[in-house]
């Protein structure tokens, strides 16, 4: 057995069964826990961890099982996966003392995992695993794929609704105001690190793409306000030596958090159930 590696639970079994703790009880960490609890085959929830306890309480009080609302440490300490969909500020504080105790470690938060890659060699040391959701990318297996040959270029185009930009640090450091557009305005075009740092809540799909591409600083990226758009929209080009492609994505927002499609939740269970299924289709 190798600590961080759940493959030798056995689903069957009632007290061998995956546990799963949730870091951040918001849009992404509740839709995760209604499905553990109406039931993920291998898989129990144990804990979470929230900013506001009796609020993650609160949403909990109708589960067949609630749990406990735990600290970070203890979530590392009792849980064999944690699921981080915390805000990107208390992403070392979820991720670094789970890894420590060589947990797997499931996020979408691409972007700060760009901003701490040292989190990785963190993982490698301590037999923990980072697993990062396919989330709002469509096609993440085809570009891992195309990148174990040679990738010449990656591009991608963001359009998104003005009121899910809102409060992106670039936007406040640079003073552009997208509240009354009436045409869509360009707001950032540079690398997707660049983008990561400026746009930390609003590019994961973009920093997934240069994860599974050709890295953060090649990768090239555009993020536009647009009024005209009601879903968060991502074109993606792809130009190998393997294959060349082309593709866009229009995810449907969260009323709760227009800047975070219903699609990014789903990944999550998808990811999840993976680490316990039988079949898994997808690399």
């Amino acid at each position: 057995m190798v600590v961080g590696d759940v493959s030798f639970l056995n689903p069957t079994d009632e007290e061998n069964r995956m546990k799963v703790g949730i870091a951040g009880f918001g849009v992404i960490g509740k839709a995760v826990g209604r499905a553990l609890d109406l039931g993920i085959e291998g898989a129990t929830l144990e804990a979470v961890v929230s900013g506001n306890a009796q609020k993650a309480r609160d949403a909990m009080r109708d589960y067949g099982k609630p749990v406990d609302v735990v600290s970070p440490a203890e979530l590392a300490a009792c849980c064999d996966v944690i699921i981080e969909c915390a805000p990107t500020a208390a992403f070392l504080d979820i991720v670094e003392p789970a890894l420590a105790a060589g947990r797997q470690v499931v996020t979408v938060s691409a972007a700060a995992l760009i901003e701490n890659m040292h989190v990785v060699d963190a993982a490698r040391h301590a037999g923990g695993r980072i697993i990062l959701a396919t989330g709002a990318l469509l096609g993440l297996d085809a570009v891992r794929a195309a990148a174990e040959g040679e990738i010449y270029s990656v591009t991608m185009v963001t359009r998104k609704p003005p009121k899910s930009l809102i409060g992106a640090p670039h936007l406040e450091r640079n003073g552009i105001d997208v509240t009354d557009l009436t045409e869509p305005l360009l707001v950032f075009r540079g690398s997707a690190r660049e983008g990561a740092a400026g746009f930390p809540a609003n590019v994961n799909v973009a920093a997934s793409l240069a994860l599974a591409g050709i890295g953060p600083d090649r990768t090239q990226l555009e993020i536009w306000a647009d009024p005209t758009k009601q879903r968060n929209t991502h074109t993606i080009k792809v130009d190998a030596d393997s294959v060349r492609f082309e593709m866009t994505i229009e995810n449907v927002p969260t009323p709760e958090k227009p800047g975070t499609g219903k699609v990014t939740a789903l990944s999550v269970i998808a990811a999840l159930k993976s680490l316990t299924s039988t079949l898994r289709v997808g690399t």
